[in-house]
């Protein structure tokens, strides 16, 4: 199934996707509601009027999770954009991605960082970019939702906890984030405003989805395809991932857990960043299409690079 939190009528509904047209599931109030019932509760769930997707407003399946965790899972990624910090004025040239260390940490386990779940927006909302930003960027992940909560879980057994899948844009300010990362403390204002976490376009369950991962990822601005990847680069997988959020610390039915952005799905790694108006389309097999519009009316130019930042 594909499940998706809508805009109708004037009220905020649950309802299952079928091609061209969304069907009410009128005993939900809200997705969590839905997510906590189980799948096999809403494959026989009452189902209300049918609305034609076009005219309804789609919201991001979970409007505000209960968590959201972003991982660091592709290890290209993490190669092509330390090559890439040269853009930022670290460094006077790109290096060869082969020849970055990564620290071993990072192969042993799974890293992530706490996310804003008061900013998230869904399928076809507009992202306000900040004031004190001209670097405006993407991130083609995948997020997997909770939805049975538990503790401590075996990576063999962590994937009965996951409910489905959405596709996630970790939008990011790279011109903050180079520059208060420097500090040696995760991501702040580079990430954290308002409008800056996209999801959508809907939940593909989990039964519906089979293998996370061989899910085959692309990323287009104004229609032009930018990269492709797919999920099973994931150097930590989906199960690998839920195990360790696990670790000694309740997981909750709803929370969202990122990927990390696939080798090649972002503009830092391409030297490639947006502007006032572009139109980015993330797209993951078996899931959907997630579109949204960037409003910058301060950055109507990428700017030169390299940038000084500090």
């Amino acid at each position: 199934m594909k499940l998706a939190t809508f805009e109708a009528d004037g009220g905020r509904h649950v309802g299952v996707v079928e091609g061209d047209r969304v069907i009410l599931l009128p005993e939900y109030g809200d997705m969590l509601a839905a997510i906590q019932a189980g799948i096999p509760a809403l494959q026989s769930a009452t189902r209300g009027a049918a609305h034609p997707l076009a005219r309804v407003r789609l919201l991001a399946p979970i409007p505000r999770p209960p968590r959201l965790r972003d991982f660091l899972s592709f290890e290209l990624h993490v190669r092509q954009s330390r090559a890439n910090r040269y853009l930022f004025g670290q460094g006077s040239a790109r290096l060869d991605p082969a020849s970055i260390e990564i620290a071993r940490v990072w192969y042993e386990r799974p890293v992530y960082y706490k996310g804003n779940p008061f900013s998230v927006v869904g399928h076809e909302a507009e992202v306000h970019w900040p004031s004190y930003s001209r670097i405006i960027d993407f991130e083609l992940e995948i997020g997997a939702v909770i939805g049975r909560g538990g503790k401590n879980l075996a990576p063999a057994r962590a994937l009965e906890h996951v409910f489905g899948y959405t596709v996630f844009n970790d939008f990011s300010a790279r011109d903050e984030q180079y520059a208060e990362m420097q500090g040696q403390l995760g991501p702040a204002k580079g990430k954290d405003f308002d409008t800056g976490n996209a999801l959508g376009p809907w939940i593909t369950t989990a039964d519906e989805i089979g293998d996370p991962q061989a899910l085959e990822m692309t990323a287009s601005v104004n229609g032009e395809t930018w990269s492709r990847g797919n999920s099973g680069s994931m150097h930590h997988g989906f199960a690998d991932i839920v195990a360790y959020a696990s670790t000694e610390e309740t997981l909750y039915p709803g929370e969202i857990l990122g990927s990390g952005t696939v080798g090649g799905g972002c503009g830092n790694e391409l030297g490639r960043f947006l502007k006032h108006g572009d139109v980015v389309e993330l797209s993951v097999g078996g899931i959907g299409v997630l579109r949204n519009r960037i409003v910058a009316p301060h950055v109507r130019e990428v700017p030169a690079l390299p940038l000084a930042i500090l």
